[in-house]
């Protein structure tokens, strides 16, 4: 007889391979039920992760405090205008809608802000529900493999007491089905939820950010050319206070030629007036009204009038001269005025040099969430990348 060959190791029943079979094939579902909640979980940390626009929005209200600030000093520098400098004028209504319209974005931001809050606290439960039903399908897993492992030779085996009674809190195979469908509904809930959000804090964003470029480029304009008309009104005062005093330069010397007249015809005048006094002295028929007399009477209406004339002018010279100066004064007052008002507008131009567009380099830092079996064999990590 041939030798029969080596007896092969220990041999198991029909049933025992069909069992091991229909435990490979649910081992199998399982593993991939376990990789589709794990596939939905970092989805659901990535969306988590894109709350970063909750960030940004905080960044961008942050952001707006600098020209909230720049807006209100424009508007206190502004005020230390004095006199008919003070003036309602386009620049004073265009600052005044842009700090109205910061404080208006700042509301919506805010109200974008307290909404995101909301919403990740909605993202951070609906992970914590994926997080712990996931581990616990591991754990489960784990018990299964180390069942899966044992033999009727393990010596782990033993006799239990009741090992068919039925666990408080046992779920049916629906009931686990659905408790698991259940998390992840909620969690692609709130990842649609969140996406939404974060397109129209995006958008709303953007288009407060229009908003807030259209009005600083108005209320600049408005400042530049409130500038430029300052800057007329400056020089011509300073063209119309240059010619004033030429013209109170002229006046006066006029003064100084209608005062030496007057002095010379009023000498004259005393000299007629003393010469026909003294020629009433004379005796007799010398008393005579000649023509000397004449002359001399003639001589001095003509001196009186003359003399007359000249104070008339005299004084109107001196009047025109005094209202000169008493303008020029003005106009001086009004200079300075304006010289400070440019400077206030200048400093107002100097200040808004500090509205810069703040950059956004922070970057968003890698979510780490642990999970792991009671073995130790598998030590799984979920990146939120």
């Amino acid at each position: 007889m041939s030798a029969l060959p080596a007896k092969p190791g220990l041999r198991h029943s029909v049933s025992e391979w069909y069992s091991n079979n229909h435990q490979l094939s649910d081992t199998a579902v399982h593993e991939r039920y376990v990789s589709n909640v794990i596939r939905q979980e970092g989805r659901s940390l990535r969306n988590e992760t894109n709350c970063k626009s909750k960030e940004q929005t905080e960044q961008a209200l942050a952001a707006t405090a600098v020209p909230l600030e720049v807006g209100s000093e424009c508007l206190t520098l502004r005020d230390g205008r004095r006199g008919y400098e003070l003036v309602t004028d386009p620049v004073h209504e265009q600052l005044k809608k842009e700090v109205e319209l910061i404080e208006r974005v700042q509301q919506v931001l805010q109200q974008h802000i307290d909404k995101a809050f909301e919403q990740l606290c909605v993202l951070q439960e609906a992970r914590h529900q994926l997080t712990a039903d996931l581990q616990n399908k591991m754990d489960a897993l784990d018990i299964d493999m180390t069942c899966l492992s044992l033999t009727k030779k393990s010596p782990q085996i033993s006799l239990k007491t009741n090992p068919t009674r039925i666990p408080p809190g046992s779920s049916t195979p629906q009931e686990w089905v659905q408790f698991s469908q259940y998390n992840v509904a909620c969690a692609e809930e709130a990842m649609h939820v969140s996406q939404q959000m974060r397109e129209d804090m995006s958008l709303t964003r953007a288009q407060l950010q229009n908003e807030l470029d259209t009005q600083r480029r108005a209320t600049e304009f408005a400042l530049r050319k409130r500038n430029h008309h300052e800057e007329q009104a400056r020089d011509g005062l300073e063209w119309q206070i240059k010619n004033t005093e030429d013209e109170m330069a002229e006046m006066e010397s006029d003064i100084y030629g209608l005062d030496a007249d007057l002095q010379a015809k009023t000498a004259s005048l005393k000299l007629a007036h003393t010469r026909l006094e003294n020629r009433t002295n004379r005796p007799g028929m010398d008393l005579c009204r000649d023509e000397v007399q004449h002359g001399l009477v003639e001589e001095v209406h003509q001196l009186e009038a003359t003399v007359m004339e000249l104070k008339q002018k005299l004084s109107e010279a001196q009047h025109s001269l005094q209202k000169m100066k008493l303008h020029h004064s003005r106009m001086l007052q009004d200079l300075s005025r304006k010289q400070e008002a440019l400077s206030l507008e200048q400093r107002s131009m100097n200040t808004r040099t500090r509205l810069t567009s703040p950059s956004c380099t922070d970057k968003t830092p890698v979510l780490l969430v642990p999970l792991t079996n009671s073995s130790g064999r598998s030590n799984l990590q979920l990146l939120a990348q």
